[in-house]
């Protein structure tokens, strides 16, 4: 039988022993090498397999271990090793029959591993010796930042510039994270971290989907739309359909939240009448009110509306500010 030389490649952000049945197998019947000392190592020894670590001569000492015991495992370090990898393949190339190379992954990254990465440098830059306009912000000072953020991804969605929303959630999960980052600094008993935040949201979307996570019957979109306000509205002492709006937002899309919490529910409160109107401002709020109401009757949402109107302006007055060529003589 042609020996065989495991290299074993592991996830870095699971915890050193998940390693899948194959793995351990690997690394209990053969001898086990690494470039240096690791968790990793640390955990294999613990379950009784031996763990040479080398500095230098790793590829020759491989192929003589695999020539004895019929095999070697090679702990690979986070980046894979490659250079070994690419020395041992043009080894066994130019002298087929040592040995059979073999890339074992022991553990894979789980969904969402990377943003493990981002927690753990938002950490540093906002940490002592990090950078320090990081450290000098407040949740107040960033609020903008949140905002400019969010309206940026917003665009890229209107462009449908898939590759630019990628990147502009990548810039308001950054303010999440900061967020979260400085929130472990308030006084103790008021501090919270970004396992908190997940946290919550984990639970929210499962109580609020029963229909996914209870067994409940699904049903319509409306049904479920519906089975979620009333749940929401049990979690929340409320003393009014319109608390939880956010009242800053601005206020083209504020009279359309309101107009639909208070449709949700069926009140029917007509909007003021613009003539009913004392002043010029009033009476110019009340008639955008009810421009915004008929948009909500008409299916329309007021905000896109406008900002598509008044895109195609914008579009106009640049056309407007070109010089006007002049005719040939």
């Amino acid at each position: 039988m042609t020996a065989r030389i495991v290299l074993l490649v592991t996830s870095p952000r699971l915890p050193a022993g998940l390693l899948t049945a194959a793995a351990w197998d690997a690394v209990r019947s053969a001898p086990v090498f690494a470039g240096a000392e690791s968790e990793l190592t640390r955990v294999v020894r613990s379950a009784g397999a031996e763990v040479s670590v080398l500095t230098e001569g790793a590829t020759q000492a491989l192929l003589d271990a695999a020539s004895a015991h019929g095999g070697a495992v090679w702990l690979a370090g986070p980046a894979g090793d490659e250079s070994l990898a690419r020395e041992l393949g043009l080894r066994l190339a130019r002298e087929p029959g040592l040995a059979e190379l073999e890339l074992m992954y022991g553990s894979w990254d789980p969904p969402g591993a990377r943003l493990l990465d981002a927690v753990e440098v938002m950490d540093r830059l906002a940490s002592p010796g990090g950078d320090p306009w990081k450290r000098a912000q407040t949740h107040r000072s960033l609020a903008g930042f949140l905002l400019e953020e969010c309206y940026e991804a917003y665009d890229a969605i209107g462009a449908d510039d898939t590759d630019a929303l990628r990147e502009e959630l990548g810039d308001v999960l950054l303010q999440v994270l900061l967020h979260a980052r400085l929130a472990e600094n308030l006084p103790e008993g008021e501090s919270w971290t970004v396992d908190d935040v997940a946290g919550g949201l984990v639970d929210k979307m499962v109580r609020r989907n029963p229909h996914v996570f209870s067994g409940e019957r699904a049903g319509s979109i409306e049904e479920i739309e519906a089975n979620w306000e009333r749940i929401k509205r049990a979690e929340k002492t409320r003393d009014s359909v319109l608390d939880g709006i956010a009242l800053s937002q601005p206020a083209l899309a504020l009279a359309a939240k309101i107009l639909d919490r208070a449709g949700r529910v069926g009140l029917a409160v007509p909007p003021p009448l613009a003539e009913s109107q004392v002043d010029a401002e009033a009476r110019l709020g009340a008639s955008l009110l009810s421009t915004v109401a008929a948009a909500r009757q008409a299916g329309i949402d007021p905000e896109a509306a406008l900002r598509r109107a008044t895109l195609a302006y914008a579009d106009a007055v640049r056309a407007a500010e070109r010089p006007t060529p002049h005719p040939p003589t």
